[in-house]
């Protein structure tokens, strides 16, 4: 490999050759080889090269930056959002708390590739747009960070996970609709219980779903607030007085979103509360996500030995050693990811905790935790609706079946024999393996027609 020698303020280092980056980018990258290259989240990159480019107009406005510098800092990072550079950003997320790393390997791409766009050769001249100077003008790591990370949660929310959520919900209040009239027996404790709707069943589910997407969206107000303008501590040293205000308003015209100028900069900085208490909306989502995967998993449990009330579609073989075998596998899936999701939440917590004094130092792990969880509950949710509720059908012999033997529908005699009579038919209906309707009849608590009158499914939904 061939290299070039870049400096900064600790002095020379070498760089690849054919790499915007330069030296506190290849610094970061040799002294932090944990985990996988290029793990920073490009959603990341992509919201820091929006703020550098809203920041240039907005300097640019001020009268601090040239027009040829503020058009050429936005031809690059043009480039960026548009993904032309991802090979540019190798660094990980385990490096400084700040993302302070991540800031310069954006500023340095920004002013090497202009040089090279303006004609220059990596290496062998100054670039005329200053890492620091002119891409960092009016900035800091620590209010550039926070705002791309809230940026970038806030539209992976909006375009990706909301979007989904919303799909698995319409889907399963397709099939509320559908199962309305199909009578079943409920249950609790894992035990029988009084009947119940496969509809309503499912409405239970939709209602869960609301619950989790409207705790969601309250949490975007606070999510929509950015840092940008508070610089190194809040105060705003070094930013001249409405920059917030004007970086904002161009973030708004680039993106359609509603983001808007924290109310209190010094914890927008030094804690991610609207992190954390978005996270934990995802967290709470997922919790009644592997409810309603277990539920569908065991009303599908069989085909011969289970409950077998539903059936799921058939996407793949489920074993490599048993034919013919069929597993809940979208199930399967969707309990996995909200599990990570779970996890990730923790992780989040005790990041949002480690806060010091006017600075957050878990910033990166926050916002890869963060993303990460809003794209598999995407994606998990999208898969899940698709690939298995859309293709739930009924077995209906099985319901009818089960729904027939149920010894709890003697609930319905309490009011008319009386609970204690109600207990005896239902007991001697178990031990004998009868009937409810025989052992009614041969206790003289009831005649047949008596019977058939009162205990109708039918009528105790």
């Amino acid at each position: 490999m061939i290299f070039r020698t870049e400096k900064d303020t600790l002095g020379m280092v070498k760089v690849p050759m054919d790499k915007y980056w330069g030296a506190q980018t290849e610094r970061s990258r040799n002294n932090f080889r944990i985990g996988i290259e290029g793990s920073m989240p490009i959603e990341i990159i992509h919201s820091f090269a929006l703020l550098k480019k809203a920041a240039a107009y907005a300097n640019f406005e001020f009268g601090i930056l040239s027009k040829k510098k503020r058009d050429l800092i936005t031809l690059v990072c043009e480039e960026i959002i548009e993904g032309k550079l991802d090979d540019q950003f190798p660094l990980v997320i385990w490096q400084t708390g700040s993302g302070t790393h991540t800031n310069m390997n954006i500023n340095e791409v920004i002013s090497n590739r202009s040089h090279v766009l303006m004609g220059g050769k990596l290496g062998k001249s100054k670039s005329f747009i200053h890492p620091n100077d002119d891409v960092n003008m009016s900035q800091s790591s620590n209010d550039t960070y926070s705002t791309a990370m809230n940026i970038a949660s806030y539209k992976k929310l909006i375009e990706k996970t909301i979007p989904s959520i919303e799909i698995l919900r319409n889907t399963l209040e397709k099939k509320t609709k559908l199962f309305k009239n199909v009578i079943k027996i409920g249950r609790t404790h894992l035990m029988d219980a009084v009947p119940i709707t496969l509809g309503q069943e499912f409405s239970g589910y939709v209602s869960q779903i609301d619950h989790g997407l409207n705790s969601i969206k309250k949490t975007l107000d606070h999510l929509s607030e950015l840092a940008i303008g508070g610089t190194a501590v809040g105060t705003g040293l070094n930013s001249p007085k409405g920059y917030d205000i004007k970086v904002t308003d161009y973030i708004c015209k680039y993106t359609g979103l509603p983001f808007k100028v924290a109310n209190n900069k010094f914890e927008a900085i030094a804690s991610h509360d609207a992190i954390v208490e978005s996270h934990a909306s995802l967290k709470q989502i997922s919790v009644s996500l592997i409810k309603i995967a277990n539920d569908i998993r065991f009303l599908s449990s069989g085909p011969r030995s289970g409950i077998g009330e539903i059936y799921l579609p058939e996407n793949e073989p489920g074993s490599s050693i048993m034919p013919g075998k069929i597993n809940p596998t979208q199930c399967e899936s969707l309990i996995m990811v909200c599990t990570q999701v779970i996890g990730n939440d923790l992780s989040i917590s005790i990041a949002g905790a480690s806060g010091n004094y006017e600075l957050n130092v878990s910033k990166p792990l926050m916002a890869y935790n963060f993303l990460q969880s809003s794209q598999l509950i995407s994606d998990a949710c999208s898969s899940f609706s698709n690939l298995c509720v859309k293709g739930i059908i009924p077995n209906y012999t099985k319901i009818k079946e089960l729904l027939n033997r149920s010894l709890m529908l003697i609930t319905i005699l309490n009011n008319y024999i009386g609970y204690e009579k109600a207990a005896k038919i239902s007991k001697k209906a178990y031990e004998n393996n009868s009937t409810l309707k025989e052992e009614a009849v041969r206790l003289g608590y009831l005649t047949i027609d008596e019977f058939d009158k009162l205990v109708r499914p039918d009528k105790m939904i």
